[in-house]
C-alpha cells in the first residue's frame, strides 16, 4: 500500500502532525509520501492508496493561499479509488476553528473518494505526549477503517 501526505503548513504545526502521521503510517508497513501542496500534483492522486490532506485555516475560516490551487484541481477530478483522511492545525482565538479540515473533507466527498469520517483537528502543535497519541491513533483509525471498508467491497463481490 502506498500513501500521500499531502499539507500546507506556515508555522509549522500541521508539518509537524503530517511527520507524527507518516511515522505511524510507515510503521505499519505503508510506503509514504510527504509532500507540500505545491510540490504535488493532484493527477497523482490517484497513483496512491491512501491520501491524507492537512492544512491550517486562516483567518476567518479561509483556505491558506498555497492550498487554494491544490483544492481547486483535485475539486475537478474522480476520486473514487481513493481512501483520504484530513486533518490540521488551528488556533481557538479565531471564530472557525479548523474550517478548512472541513472544507477538504466535503470536497472530498464531492470527487468521490472514500472519507474517513474522522477528523484530526489539533490547537496549535502537537507538542504533548497527548497530541502525539491523537495523532498516532488518527493514522491507525484510518487504516482499520479502510481495511473494514476494503473487506465490506470484498464481501459484497464475492
Amino acid at each position: 500500500m502506498k500513501a500521500l501526505i499531502a499539507f500546507a503548513s506556515m508555522s509549522g504545526n500541521t508539518e509537524d502532525m503530517a511527520a507524527i502521521i507518516k511515522q505511524t503510517l510507515e510503521g505499519k508497513g505503508i510506503d509514504t509520501e510527504m509532500l507540500e501542496f505545491d510540490d504535488t500534483s493532484a493527477e497523482d492522486l490517484s497513483s496512491y492508496d491512501y491520501v491524507f490532506i492537512g492544512s491550517y485555516t486562516w483567518g476567518d475560516g479561509d483556505l491558506p493561499y498555497e492550498a487554494e490551487d491544490f483544492y481547486e484541481e483535485v475539486s475537478a477530478l474522480e476520486l473514487s479509488d481513493i481512501k483520504a483522511a484530513v486533518f490540521g492545525s488551528g488556533d481557538y482565538s479565531y471564530p472557525k476553528f479548523c474550517e478548512a479540515v472541513h472544507t477538504f473533507h466535503d470536497m472530498l466527498k464531492s470527487t468521490g473518494a472514500s472519507v474517513f469520517p474522522e477528523t484530526l483537528k489539533m490547537e496549535l502543535a502537537p507538542d504533548t505526549d497527548e497530541d502525539v497519541a491523537c495523532c498516532q491513533e488518527f493514522a491507525t483509525s484510518f487504516l482499520t477503517w479502510a481495511a473494514l471498508s476494503e473487506k465490506r467491497v470484498e464481501n459484497h463481490v464475492s
